[in-house]
Formats: structure tokens, sequence, C-alpha cells
């Protein structure tokens, strides 16, 4: 029997009653003015709101340099917090359990001035979510610690930061030590809201709540992993900001990394955060620094005849400086030099302006022995976990075609989240992680070790980037991405046949 959305909302609530023990919140947004805040971090709290999902003595305060009122800050948000007819009188109660103040991020006065607000609302436990450019890490989280933090011995203090952390090993250092001074470990959840996705989280119960897939999980089996992020859109007027950064630093040095850290790592002794945390570090440690011989760099071009943006490649974009050989498209493959994967290729890939929106892992498996039947018929098998859209996992299979003859074709088994758990609302990736603040678990939350070894495996190759400043490959708008790519994975042992597509089941009326 599934679950039902009720059934999913009471044990959260339960557990967050049990793990908050009925104390007093303040949930603070520094950069209340920003596009994050804006997008995900009201929406996410009114959300969590709407659904009982919050202690129930929680308020907000949001903090930015602009003058603004709560009114303003709701008419900003509104159009992003998917708000029903009957939810109106909710939403009225939310923003009565707002405030904002004004201030700079590096006057200690202003911080003050915030810190009265919070000690208003009473003896507390004191949550400072950062949606700020890093530029303003330093500043803003000295002033927290040296006004703004929880006086009493029971109540707790708890630091948000939002990723990017850092732009190579160097600068991730720098910010980890500068937090590690002023905070403790427990203290500090860096988000990479990639981890909060259902679909992510299913990969520790796939993995090892099933007896089929621990034999096969290893070099003896697995031909390869790829792991593709994909957007069907380009920067969209945002490239100035892409521009700094580019995919590799954007997607692929901490969402590609993370999951791939969650594949690979081995069997922790428990659930628990330093558990798991262990094992997803000692991976990483087994991965050597990317080779840019084993790297595919791209830039989108617009498409010739399209319409709207299709028609405009990177270079097109106003906000990006000309000449600008910054990737949009990046795929590399990875080996980590241990036992269990010594000599599999983990191939990680990701890109914008692609032919579809889609996240996910496929492992190929390698190919049968002493195939009996016609040469070429029989394809690799392949386990995939569809991150986004349409979440799924499925493994692709070789049936008998219906009929007569003995003739093989490429089917699946299937299990379609929509079709599987009908009518369960699956809480978005922010929802997930800000309960998980709350709440005091660090499992989806990434250590500053973690960190280390993700940027010493990108760095080397980040740096010969932006010293030799290699042309990327030009890719057209809507494709697959450049056709280097393609060899790059056959190269790697990744088989990519194109006779079989999966299509999202319909349900059964």
């Amino acid at each position: 029997m599934t679950s039902t959305s009720n059934d999913v909302l009471a044990r959260m609530r339960d557990t967050l009653e049990h793990d908050c023990h009925g104390a007093s919140h303040v949930f603070v947004i520094l950069g209340a003015s920003g596009d994050l805040a804006k997008k995900k971090i009201y929406p996410t709290l009114w959300w969590l709101y709407r659904d009982g999902l919050l202690p129930k003595k929680t308020s907000f305060i949001g903090y930015a340099r602009s003058k603004l009122t709560v009114d303003e800050i709701k008419q900003k948000t509104i159009k992003f917090m998917k708000v029903e007819k009957d939810e109106e009188k909710k939403l009225e109660e939310f923003f009565k359990l707002n405030s904002y103040v004004s201030g700079a991020y590096d006057k200690t006065e202003a911080f003050s001035a915030l810190n009265k607000a919070i000690d208003a609302k009473g003896s507390c436990n004191r949550l400072f979510y950062l949606a700020l450019p890093p530029s303003v890490y330093e500043s803003v989280t000295l002033n927290i610690k040296a006004v703004c933090m929880s006086k009493d011995d029971k109540n707790w203090t708890r630091i948000i930061v939002e990723k990017p952390f850092g732009r190579d090993l160097e600068s991730s250092n720098t910010l980890s030590s500068h937090l590690a001074a002023l905070f403790k470990e427990e203290e500090l959840y860096r988000i990479d809201h990639y981890l909060g996705k259902e679909m992510i989280q299913n990969l520790m119960v796939l993995r090892f709540g099933n007896r089929i897939f621990s034999p096969i999980w290893n070099r003896e089996s697995v031909a390869s992993v790829v792991i593709s992020f994909k957007e069907p859109f380009g920067t969209q007027g945002r490239g100035g900001y892409f521009d700094e950064f580019g995919i590799i630093r954007d997607v692929m040095q901490n969402h590609l990394l993370q999951i791939l850290s969650l594949v690979a790592m081995e069997k922790p002794p428990s659930t628990g955060a330093e558990d798991i945390r262990n094992e997803k570090v000692k991976v990483l440690k087994s991965i050597p620094p990317v080779l840019m011989e084993n790297v595919v760099l791209g830039q989108y071009i617009g498409k010739k005849g399209g319409e709207g943006e299709e028609a405009k490649g990177y270079l097109d974009d106003p906000t990006v400086p000309k000449g600008s050989v910054t990737p949009t498209f990046a795929s590399c493959a990875l080996f980590v030099k241990n036992e269990r994967w010594d000599g599999v290729p983990f191939i990680l890939r990701c890109g914008k302006a692609l032919n579809e929106r889609k996240a996910e892992v496929r492992v190929q498996f390698r190919d049968v022995p002493g195939d009996i039947f016609r040469e070429g018929e029989v394809k690799r098998n392949e386990l995939v976990i569809r991150v986004q859209p349409n979440e799924a996992v499925y493994m692709k299979m070789m049936m008998k075609t219906p009929g007569m003859s003995i003739d093989c074709e490429e089917s699946e088994l299937d299990l379609t989240y929509d079709n599987r758990y009908k009518g369960v609302k699956m809480p978005d990736a922010y929802e997930r992680l800000i309960l998980d603040v709350f709440m005091g678990s660090q499992i989806h939350f990434v250590r500053s070790d973690e960190l280390h070894e993700a940027w010493r495996i990108f760095t080397p190759l980040l740096k010969q980037i932006d010293k030799e400043k290699p042309k990327p490959i030009e890719y057209v708008y809507g494709s697959r991405g450049p056709k280097e790519n393609d060899k790059l994975c056959t190269e790697f042992n990744f088989i990519y046949t194109g006779t079989y597509k999966w299509v999202k089941p319909q349900p059964h009326l």
C-alpha cells in the first residue's frame, strides 16, 4: 500500500515536533531583497508553513541593504509562491510572522539592530540563511558572531551557507578557515540543493536496501557510470554572472561530484550524518585530479532559422564579455582508484542550451559473455536513476520480441514515481534541506573536508583552463552538445546505441 500525501506530512510533522521540542525559532534571511530570497527562500518558507512543517513558534526576519517593507517583499515574492485561492488567509498569517530590518553588511551597529529585532522575539533558536554573494560572507559572518549569536545555553545558532563555496581550492580553504574560526562544524550548513532531491536521497536506499545490487555494484560488472545534467535554455540574460564561474564551477564540481560520491561510496555503518559523510570523503580522496585530455569543453551558438532565444548563441548575450571562451558545456572522465571501482570510468557531463531538461545517473553494465543471439542484437543493461523531470528508477533490459521468433528488444523494469505514488506530494529540495536545518540533520549538507577534496580534484583543470583559455567547441542551441562528447563517452566504455528511448508511462484509466 502506498503512502498518501497526508501520511507523509503527518510523519514529517511528528519528527519535527520531536526534534524541535516546542522551542521558539527565528529564521533570518540575509539578502532578503535578492533573487534567491525572492524565488526560492521565501516561497520555500511559505510552503513549509502552509503544510504545518515548521515549528509552531517560528518567525521570520528579512535583512538587506534596501529599504523595504514586508508588504513590498510580499509583492516581490508572491508570484513564486503558488498560492491557491483557499490559502489566501493562511498566506496573510504567514506574512504577519515576518518583519524586516534594513542595514549594511559590514557595519556592526546595523547587526546590533538586527539582534535587537531577534531579541524582541524572546528566547529562541536562531537560523541565518546567507542568500548573499560570497564577497560579503566574511563581514556578515564576523558580525553575526560578534552580536547575533544566541546568548542562552539552551538555544542554538545555525548558519546556512549558499554555494559557490569559493572559486578554487585556495579560495575555498580560505573561506573554510574563516568559518571554522567563528563557528563549530555542527553550526554550519553548506547547502547544495541537489542533495535535497528525492532521487538523490533514494540512492542510499536503492543501493543498500536491495540485495540484488550488492554483488554487481563493482568493476567486475559495471562498464561505466554516466552522471548527466542538461538544461534546454541558455543564460537568459544572466550571462555576466555565469561567465564568472562557467559550467564546471556552477554544476560539475559540486552537484555532479556529490552524486558521484553517493553512487560510489561504501556502505556506511549507519544512516547517521557523520557515517555517511565519512564514506563520501573516502571516495573523493580516491579520485585523482581531472586531466585536460579527458575533458570536452563546449559553448553554444544560435540555431540557424531558430526563433527567439534558440537563435542566440552564448556570445550574443549582451551581459557576456566579447570573445568569452567560458564553457557552457563540459564532460570529463574521472576514476575512483580503489578496490571496488579501479578502471571504471565515471563520466560527468553538463550543459546549457541542450535538447532537453534532464538530470540522471546511468550505470551501464558490461556486455553479456558468450552471447548466443544475433550479433549486435543484445545491448547492455543499464540502471537509470532519473532525478528530474518525471522522477523514476528503471532498468534497461533485453526482452523477447512478441511473436514466433526468438528476437530480442530493449525494454525496461520501471518505477515511475507519478504512477507508483499517486497523490503523494514530493517536497521541493529546498523544503527538505531547510527542514533538516531546523532538526539539526547534516546528512544532506557538505562538510568542510568534502569541499576540500572536491576542489582538489578540479582546481588543476580550472587553473589550466583559466591560463590557457582553450576555445570551446561550438554546438548548436537545442542539440545534444558537441559530437566530441560522444567520442569521449565511447573512448571511456559507455556505449550509446540510440535505439532505445525511455517513455514516461501513462497512468491506466
